[in-house]
């Protein structure tokens, strides 16, 4: 079964899948599984495998679960012993299980390849991004330059998101040429549980393009995850130097101890 448990991980990273490998690595006297055995969790709370079942196992689908969202791994000690004060079990036992979350990439989307979209997807490059660049004009695309960690997608802004989903470890930053192209992406986007949404324009244009979705019935929750005007303030100027800023602007949401990018 162990073996079976790591195939089914290396299939899980190869489709870039959230999983928790839960292993049982230590054990005292009685206990229903040995040191080794594995489970694999997804983020739709199905399971593969087993440490032990019952109470016990019950107990780390729900730890694996919230590993699945923070991304920190987890060390669960259990007592097997009397289950009137907390115990998930009876076999006089102890056992320690760890919890291994592997998460892909968290994903950039960056909604416009003009030359700010283009700067951004170079220095996302620079920074490993996993990085995705989405326009209306398939010619922008085409000319876009070849980027080791940058993905060019072509179609409707809906056929970009049902092939790749964005989740709350995701950003997205558009940078687009006007507002009609806004009024177009931004109810896509933000249906999405995108962690950054985060738009290029002055206080004018954005109020207009809040404006015009809250007209068209997009809600005030929703608007209110647009950060804009996006970036830094680092007065640049330049499309390099306001790719800087957007990027500083997404790393710190990442990194905040409150942010689940």
């Amino acid at each position: 079964m162990t073996n079976q448990v790591m195939a089914a991980l290396a299939s899980a990273l190869e489709a870039s899948e959230p999983v928790v490998l839960a292993t049982v690595v230590k054990t005292n006297r009685s206990v229903p599984r040995r040191p080794g055995s594995k489970m694999l969790v997804r983020v739709d709370g199905t399971s593969f495998g087993s440490v032990g079942g019952g109470e016990m196992e019950a107990r780390v689908l729900r730890e694996a679960a919230a590993a699945l969202i923070d991304g920190e791994p987890r060390l669960l000690n259990y007592q097997l012993v009397d289950p009137s004060t907390g115990d998930p079990g009876v076999c006089g036992g102890e056992a320690t299980i760890y919890l291994e979350p592997h998460m892909p990439d968290p994903k950039l989307l960056i909604v416009g390849a003009g030359h700010v979209g283009q700067a951004v997807a170079e220095l996302a490059d620079w920074l490993d991004f996993d990085t995705l660049v989405w326009d209306d004009r398939d010619e922008i695309l085409d000319d876009l330059p070849a980027l080791d960690a940058a993905v060019a997608t072509y179609g409707s802004i809906g056929d970009v998101l049902a092939a790749n989903p964005l989740t709350h470890r995701d950003a997205v930053v558009i940078v687009t040429r006007n507002v009609s192209v806004d009024l177009e992406v931004l109810p896509a986007l933000l249906r999405t549980t995108a962690g950054f949404v985060g738009l290029m324009g002055s206080t004018r244009r954005w109020q207009t393009t809040r404006t015009a979705l809250a007209e068209s019935g997009v809600s005030t929750e929703d608007l209110d995850r647009v950060k804009t005007p996006i970036g830094v303030e680092i007065n640049a100027e330049t499309p390099a130097e306001i790719a800087v800023s957007v990027l500083a602007a997404v790393i710190a949401q990442r990194r905040s101890p409150q942010a689940q990018l």
